[in-house]
């Protein structure tokens, strides 16, 4: 039998404990431990899901939220069957949790 696994990114609410509200409040504590990233790239990690991260940059957020891994990445895993029948998924046949449905093409009318 086959599994699904998911994960969910939990930064956002990391630095909301520990009283941060903006990203680029993380862009000076990361340089000061050697991580050179833009206020861009930052942006893009707090707001967004992460397919990759460089584990320098999970250790440098660990230390500076003073945090373990495990409450920056929560995972999910169920059976692929059972999951599917518990209705664990997206609801548009989307065999994979957490994934939005895909967006709709722009027109362009023509007179």
């Amino acid at each position: 039998m086959s599994r699904q696994v998911s994960y969910r990114w939990r930064l956002r609410k990391a630095m909301a404990d520990a009283d941060m509200f903006t990203s680029t409040a993380l862009v000076g504590p990361l340089a000061e431990r050697g991580i050179t990233l833009s206020a861009s790239q930052v942006h893009r990690l707090v707001t967004g899901t992460p397919e990759r991260l460089n584990l320098a940059v999970l250790a440098a957020l660990c230390d500076i939220l003073q945090v373990s891994p495990a409450n920056l990445i929560t995972v999910d895993a169920a059976d692929a069957a059972a999951a599917a029948v518990a209705g664990t998924g997206t609801g548009t046949g989307n065999p994979v949790s957490g994934l939005a449905p895909p967006r709709p093409r722009r027109v362009t009318l023509e007179p």
